[in-house]
């Protein structure tokens, strides 16, 4: 059986590699992949090759090929169905952390079935609802509390989207597209542009990936409130503005990172549990504002440069394969 694959080879440069499957191993199950998803944070880092050499083994992602900076075939979110494997398993969609490739092999226990009313290409966002899941955990907003969300990418619309269902509180998108505004609504946040964000806020989440929405993220924040920083920078170094009466308000600057399990949740939750959650927490059809017009596979390499460029402001890149 032959596949092909998306591999970033160079900075700014990816090309289609195609490689031979083996026989299916006892464990293991054959995939065709349907759908997939592009995520414009990370890769785009992969992608010009600025992640970090210190990072290099925490940023695998868990079936990459390849080691940083390149080659590398890299991604996190496929949507496919089971063609080989346990019988009772034959025809079912299932959800993985795979990069985007149009076939692949994995063991059983590595793959997650998506619920059967959910829609396959809403699916892909799934990866990106647990990175949510594990922010709000730790943030920890409450009912009635006034929470901002700084980013109006996928990962901080998918935060504002869980916080919202939070009752009586009071969520805010906050991003520098006034276009994100209906987007926002659509998910049941508020908008606001960063003149004009909240203050004196309970809790603030951080999602731009840009040092001036970090300093939006401390303006927010009320008296003793967590700011959580759930950007990733990479190799770039970022000024924070820690003067003025950061100190006396007693504000507090916490990381994010989906690798862990929450604190709050690790000793009852596994990886297969928190993405199972996610799944479940995607049948919702007002997510599918997230989702941009289907990329097919093929003309992947010819279009990151406009999909991970810096001026792009697109959500969930949608990937269709054969």
């Amino acid at each position: 059986m032959v596949s092909q694959s998306l591999w970033y080879v160079a900075p700014e440069r990816a090309e289609l590699r195609t490689e031979v499957l083996g026989p299916l191993a006892d464990d293991a199950v054959q995939v065709r992949s349907l759908f997939g998803a592009l995520s414009r944070g990370t890769e785009s880092l992969v992608y010009r090759g600025l992640v970090p050499e210190t990072e290099y083994t925490r940023m695998r992602a868990p079936f990459m090929d390849g080691t940083f900076p390149f080659p590398v075939k890299y991604g996190y979110s496929n949507v496919g169905r089971i063609e080989q494997g346990p019988p009772s398993l034959i025809g079912q969609l299932v959800f993985a952390l795979m990069p985007h490739q149009t076939l692949y092999q994995a063991k059983a226990d590595s793959v997650c079935l998506i619920p059967s009313e959910l829609k396959p290409e809403r699916a892909v966002l799934a990866a990106n609802m647990e990175t949510a899941l594990n922010a709000v955990w730790d943030a920890a907003p409450g009912p009635g509390d006034r929470v901002v969300v700084v980013g109006g990418g996928v990962i901080g619309c998918l935060v504002a989207f869980l916080c919202a269902h939070l009752p009586g509180a009071e969520v805010t998108l906050v991003d520098t597209n006034s276009e994100r505004a209906t987007v926002a609504h659509a998910l049941g946040a508020q908008f606001s542009l960063p003149t004009s964000a909240p203050v004196d806020s309970d809790v603030v989440i951080h999602c731009s990936g840009t040092a001036s929405g970090l300093a939006t993220a401390l303006m927010c924040a009320g008296d003793e409130a967590t700011v959580l920083e759930l950007s990733w920078y990479g190799s770039a170094s970022v000024s924070v503005p820690l003067g003025g009466a950061f100190h006396s308000r007693q504000i507090r600057l916490q990381s994010s990172q989906v690798g862990h399990i929450s604190a709050s949740r690790r000793p009852r939750w596994n990886y297969h549990r928190r993405l199972s959650a996610a799944l479940e927490m995607l049948n919702d059809p007002r997510l599918d504002v997230l989702l941009t017009p289907a990329i097919e596979f093929n003309n992947l390499p010819s279009r990151l440069p406009e999909i991970l460029g810096q001026q792009s402001d697109s959500l969930c890149c949608l990937i269709r394969y054969p």
